[in-house]
């Protein structure tokens, strides 16, 4: 049986193609900023993301051929297109409590609720990801004239279609992310989608559901507004005094007693410390200072950060060596204005390059008597930054007795990750020893060109009296470091071959699982 196809303007037909292709795509990329804070964004979190995404446009590509072919009337998509607006823009109020649950889960160690929050998270998107898929069949049936120009119909949809996504991948991260932010994002995106419904229900005689459509998607914009009033996270330790998004995260600046405390993105690590009263912070910032010691150089005169952050470990350093002069490496042009704004990043402090830690050190060829390695965004790595050939670049950019530190996370009982950077270090240097963190999950990895025991780094370190800081973090160090020879049984991680992530998030189940127990 034929049904008769009912389209008054179908040459609205490919703009709304246009239009949905554009919204499916940027709704994913906008998903990625609303979950970051609260689960990250590993290549874990994308799988997920980018499956739901696939699993719910087939659905909904399925779902939209039977449907239209048993109803070809494009009032029907306008309003599957209005029905994707309004859902979407109900995804940050009811995201709201599902997400803030998930911090408790975590904090719990409950992997089942942490792990069950996601996927709920992930659901949200479901009904406007369905009701998008549902449109491209529909468009497809409404602009077909006849059998022998499907193929051509079909073409020249999905190519104007994926125009749109194209759009969508480039329109959010460029502009609208950076500039308004995630909560406005999706009401932009909410509200091109309705717009093209009332446009595309009025040329099809109905008015009236087109002010419907108006009047409910008001609603659910009332409740966006409404339902995330505060920020967009809470925080996590301390009071909140600001909250900024930039291009690659989400930023907390905390209040904790006299000290200032910079979380970023799901913010269960603190990445800066900033104490006008106090010098020492008891965390890895301060072993930062004991790399010279291992070779026994007292006077290092260059030292470079590489993941600057607040600047906290440059302070240290001036702290210690108050002649040493500091270049400082941080992707993230935002978290370095916070880090003048907020943690004393002064222009004494560091010499500040916003740059990725590998092409700075690739196009640079200046040399070092201490290189810190701190990008390592807690719990996440930078595969590229953890690989043999990073390490020997690195190291071509050392002094003669020139060492390397990199900080490197842990739980109390795992050190997984520990193991594999230091075996991945020790193929780029024949001297690697690991000194544990006291008051956090933490352990340094020394590494350095020159033949040094342990017995001669533990009797340099007791050697140190006299020195601020640097005499206070090597008694912690000799008291409660365990210092160790690198292990080399890790896995080693290289460009062709780094499975940091996975490692990491295997860390994180194991741990929720064990504390489960």
């Amino acid at each position: 049986m034929t049904h008769e196809v009912r389209c008054r303007a179908p040459r609205l037909i490919p703009i709304a193609a246009f239009v949905t292709g554009f919204a499916s795509i940027a709704t994913e990329i906008s998903a990625s900023r609303l979950i970051a804070p609260y689960f990250g964004s590993s290549t874990f979190i994308w799988a997920n993301l980018i499956g739901v995404t696939l699993l719910f446009l087939s659905l909904g590509y399925w779902l939209g051929g039977r449907f239209i072919d048993a109803r070809p009337d494009a009032r029907w998509l306008y309003g599957l297109i209005a029905l994707a607006a309004v859902s979407l823009a109900l995804v940050i109020p009811i995201s709201r409590p599902i997400l803030r649950a998930s911090l408790d889960a975590f904090d719990d160690r409950n992997a089942g609720a942490f792990l069950g929050s996601l996927a709920a998270t992930l659901l949200l998107f479901a009904p406007s990801l369905l009701a998008l898929g549902m449109v491209a069949p529909a468009a497809i049936r409404l602009r077909m004239s006849s059998v022998e120009d499907a193929g051509k119909a079909a073409g020249s949809l999905y190519a104007i279609s994926t125009a749109g996504s194209i759009l969508g991948s480039f329109v959010p991260v460029i502009f609208l992310l950076p500039e308004i932010g995630t909560r406005a994002t999706f009401a932009t995106i909410a509200a091109v989608m309705l717009i093209m419904s009332i446009v595309g229900l009025i040329a099809e005689g109905k008015s009236a559901v087109a002010f419907a459509a108006a009047g409910v998607f008001a609603l659910a914009l009332g409740a966006l507004v409404i339902g995330s009033q505060g920020n967009l996270k809470p925080p996590y330790r301390g009071q909140l005094i600001a909250e900024l998004e930039s291009d690659n995260n989400y930023i907390q600046v905390l209040q904790d007693g006299d000290e200032t405390l910079l979380a970023l993105n799901d913010g269960h690590a603190v990445h800066s410390i900033y104490n006008p009263k106090r010098l020492e912070t008891g965390g890895p910032w301060d072993y930062f200072a004991l790399g010279p010691i291992l070779t026994g150089d007292t006077s290092p005169n260059r030292a470079l950060i590489v993941g600057l952050a607040g600047g906290t470990a440059a302070r240290q350093l001036h702290a210690a060596y108050p002649g040493i002069t500091v270049d400082g490496i941080e992707i993230d042009h935002t978290i370095v204005d916070v880090g003048r704004k907020y943690f004393g990043l002064t222009s004494d402090v560091a010499n500040v390059t916003v740059a990725d830690g590998r092409y700075a050190l690739e196009t640079s060829d200046t040399k070092y008597d201490l290189v810190c390695l701190d990008a390592y965004r807690q719990p996440y790595v930078p595969f590229h930054l953890a690989t043999v050939e990073y390490f020997k670049l690195v190291s071509q950019h050392l002094n003669p007795g020139g060492v390397v530190v990199v900080n490197a996370g842990r739980t109390d009982t795992d050190f997984r990750l520990v193991d594999a950077l230091s075996a991945t270090i020790s193929k780029a240097f024949p001297t690697v020893l690991v000194v544990d963190v006291d008051r956090y999950d933490n352990s340094m990895i020394f590494a350095t060109n020159e033949a040094v025991s342990i017995d001669q780094f533990a009797q340099r370190l007791r050697e140190t009296a006299g020195i601020p800081l640097v005499e206070t973090v090597a008694g912690w160090a000799l008291d409660h470091g365990n210092i160790r020879i690198a292990s080399a049984d890790g896995t080693v991680f290289t460009d062709d071959k780094a499975p940091v992530e996975w490692i990491i998030d295997q860390i994180i189940i194991d741990e929720a699982v064990r504390e489960e127990k």
